[in-house]
């Protein structure tokens, strides 16, 4: 039996770094607010579940988020000269997009039953536009054995495009709007019943991130968000 993950020793120092520094930069070139920081259960395990729509997503997160997260990374990305070094000296997990990566559901699960919490991203991948895509149901098998709360995230502002125009002077504006935590239904007992459940409980998170959204950012979840409270 291996040892439970838990992530690189060097990241209690790597990190703070990171998101001082990074931080800093999100600031200088443009204006990033923050809500919602009250429904954010600190000190616990709980899943933050993202739209995504760049590459600007996850920084912009995890630098503004009330504290620290764990987050995971396409594997390909870790090939790329800066973006890789930065996610390795994160910490972060790297994923096989598309593919069925019990080594990674093993240790997010780990790192949730630590009393850590977790950023994901349940479209998969990026979107490359503001309206969302259908979640994975991948995601839902996660959601499912994880068993913790969900904090909906709505990310607005984020496009490809942040850094040219900051470095423009447009002085763009993020938004991140955090809301109040979700209890996912105990997945059923049937396996083909809690198969066909993965999609639904992956679509449920969906609509809680829609409702915080403006109207053009929902895609797909467009008439069955859910507005948040």
């Amino acid at each position: 039996m291996t040892d439970p993950y838990r992530p690189p020793t060097y990241t209690r120092f790597t990190r703070p770094l990171l998101i001082a520094v990074v931080r800093a930069i999100f600031k200088t070139l443009g204006h990033v607010t923050v809500t919602g920081t009250e429904n954010v259960p600190r000190g616990q395990a709980y899943i933050a579940a993202l739209n995504h729509v760049s590459i600007i997503d996850p920084p912009a997160a995890l630098c503004f988020w009330p504290e620290t997260l764990n987050a995971i990374g396409a594997v390909d990305v870790f090939d790329k000269p800066i973006q890789g070094q930065l996610l390795k000296l994160y910490g972060t997990i790297p994923v096989h997009r598309g593919e069925y990566d019990r080594a990674l559901i093993d240790k997010i699960l780990d790192l949730l039953k630590a009393g850590q919490p977790v950023m994901i991203a349940p479209e998969g991948g990026r979107s490359h536009v503001q309206a969302m895509r259908r979640a994975k149901p991948g995601v839902g098998f996660i959601l499912q054995k994880a068993d913790v709360p969900v904090v909906p995230v709505g990310l607005v502002g984020t496009t490809g495009d942040f850094i040219q125009r900051g470095l423009r002077g447009d002085r763009p504006q993020i938004e991140i709007r955090i809301g109040k935590p979700i209890t996912l239904p105990p997945a059923p007992s049937d396996p083909v019943a809690r198969r066909e459940a993965r999609q639904q409980v992956a679509d449920l998170v969906m609509r809680h991130i829609a409702g915080l959204l403006p109207k053009e950012y929902r895609g797909v979840y467009a008439e069955d968000a859910i507005p948040s409270a």
